[in-house]
């Protein structure tokens, strides 16, 4: 599990214990009240007649708060929920490390293209005032249309969290054979959770009244999260036609950060690196192992001459499973295509001929 997962179940315990103390809390004075103006009512009940001392009334009450032990239930109730945050502060002691700077490198990198990949970062998320703030102030050059692309997803998607498919659909009815070339079945689906909206509001003829007495498990499939999911279902399609991916590359790389960071900490306490060894360090000696949606293979860059994949200089596997790039593998052999040589990654000898390319 990862970290974030591991304190995420830590504080959902600990919500539970809070949501079921105050659950117990609530019917202990709810009762302990029942018990007082029972009480009372009685005590002016008697006082037309006087047929009974007062004082019976309190040890009746008296002895019902005794077998209630209202006490005792809120101080069981309450050491459960002092138990389990305790347990989440522990965990946060342990996802906690005071300087995160130790896993940092000194990089160099393009100052404007960082600040650009914030703008498109920033449009992205909707926050159009933040983001034409930055291009005026850093002087960031943005694509001509991108922020009114970015607008144009926003508003669809905004409309669609509401329940309003007609900019949607508009949007579709001029993109129609692009997405019918990338196999969209967005129409469809627009159409059909808009059907079962209907159904579910009881905005329908005689059609669609036999369709709800017979079908009633459609109504049940329209929610506030139907949209939701529609929406990010659109921004999706949206981006592919515009050869885009669909989630904000900045937003990957941090959140890829954030997954490796503990990892990388961790190396350096334990093998009691210095901020020197850690900078001259050309490659990380653990394996960093990230989620699924980490894993992109669009581009292939070879392990030994760092170099990016080509069509004249392909990545090609070799027998044991490890993928160089051609011209590494031909440097190796010394151009010739029946000389072994042995794996750079592991104890395994072949030769370029029993090499494979690779298609990404």
């Amino acid at each position: 599990m990862s970290l974030i997962g591991t304190v995420k179940d830590a504080f959902d315990t600990v919500t539970k214990r809070q949501k079921l103390y105050h659950s117990v809390s609530q019917v202990v004075a709810d009762r302990v009240c029942e018990g007082v103006v029972e009480t009372l009512i009685r005590i002016l009940l008697n006082n037309n007649d006087g047929l009974v001392e007062p004082q019976s009334f309190f040890n009746e009450l008296r002895l019902k708060l005794d077998s209630l032990s209202p006490v005792i239930q809120l101080q069981g109730s309450q050491k459960e929920t002092n138990t389990s945050l305790g347990k989440f502060e522990k965990v946060l002691d342990k996802s906690h490390h005071p300087d995160i700077s130790r896993a940092c490198k000194s990089i160099d990198f393009d100052t404007h293209l960082m600040n650009k990949m914030l703008v498109h970062y920033f449009y992205r998320q909707g926050l159009f005032q933040v983001g034409d703030c930055l291009v005026k102030e850093a002087g960031v050059e943005v694509e001509a249309d991108a922020r009114s692309q970015y607008l144009e997803i926003h508003r669809l998607t905004e409309s669609l969290k509401l329940g309003n498919i007609e900019p949607a659909m508009r949007w579709i009815s001029a993109n129609r054979e692009k997405l019918k070339q990338k196999g969209s079945e967005l129409e469809l689906k627009l159409t059909s959770l808009k059907y079962c909206e209907m159904l579910r509001e009881g905005n329908s003829d005689d059609a669609l009244k036999y369709a709800r007495t017979h079908f009633p498990q459609f109504a049940g499939m329209v929610s506030s999260v139907c949209w939701d999911k529609m929406a990010k279902e659109l921004t999706k399609q949206y981006y592919h036609l515009l050869d885009q991916p669909s989630n904000s590359p900045l937003g990957v790389a941090l959140s890829a950060g954030l997954e490796s960071l503990p990892t990388l900490l961790k190396m350096i306490h334990v093998m009691g690196l210095k901020k020197e060894e850690w900078e001259a360090m050309k490659e990380v000696p653990v394996d960093l192992k990230l989620g699924d949606e980490f894993q992109f293979h669009s581009v292939f860059v070879c392990p030994v001459s760092r170099e990016q994949s080509s069509e004249e200089n392909p990545p090609m596997m070799m027998p044991c499973r490890h993928v160089l790039c051609k011209q590494s593998i031909m440097r190796l052999t010394n151009n010739c295509r029946s000389r072994r040589f042995k794996c750079p990654y592991c104890p395994a000898q072949t030769s370029a001929a029993a090499c494979r390319r690779l298609y990404f």
